[in-house]
């Protein structure tokens, strides 16, 4: 008999916001979107090497997630759009602690970007 192994769910909402928030595309698209709307192309060149593939999976995730919305215009060419969601705007103090944190603690080899 084989033992399925099924994924635990926390109750602590840090765990839960760390499972959500914690992958490094995540908050660097999250950052992006803070400042309006944008296209595909637009957070690919801004966030600094993610993949197509990678871009698009994430994004898809987020959405799934209710951080952000996708908005698709019947034009030529057509033109998608992504935007926060007020859960997704409830995210940006936590993007800025970690920022403030970066800036105080990181020394400038440590530090990425933004």
């Amino acid at each position: 008999m084989s033992q399925v192994k099924t994924r635990e769910v926390s109750v602590c909402p840090i765990a839960n916001a760390a499972r959500l928030l914690g992958d490094r595309w995540t908050l660097v698209l999250l950052r992006d979107l803070a400042g309006g709307s944008r296209r595909f192309s637009e957070l690919e060149d801004a966030s600094g090497g993610i993949s197509p593939r990678t871009l698009s999976d994430r994004l898809r995730e987020m959405e799934g997630q209710g951080l952000i919305t996708r908005e698709s215009f019947r034009e030529i060419p057509p033109r998608v759009q992504y935007s926060l969601t007020p859960k997704g705007m409830a995210t940006i103090p936590v993007i800025e602690a970690l920022r403030t944190f970066g800036d105080t603690w990181l020394s400038p080899e440590e530090k990425e970007c933004c």
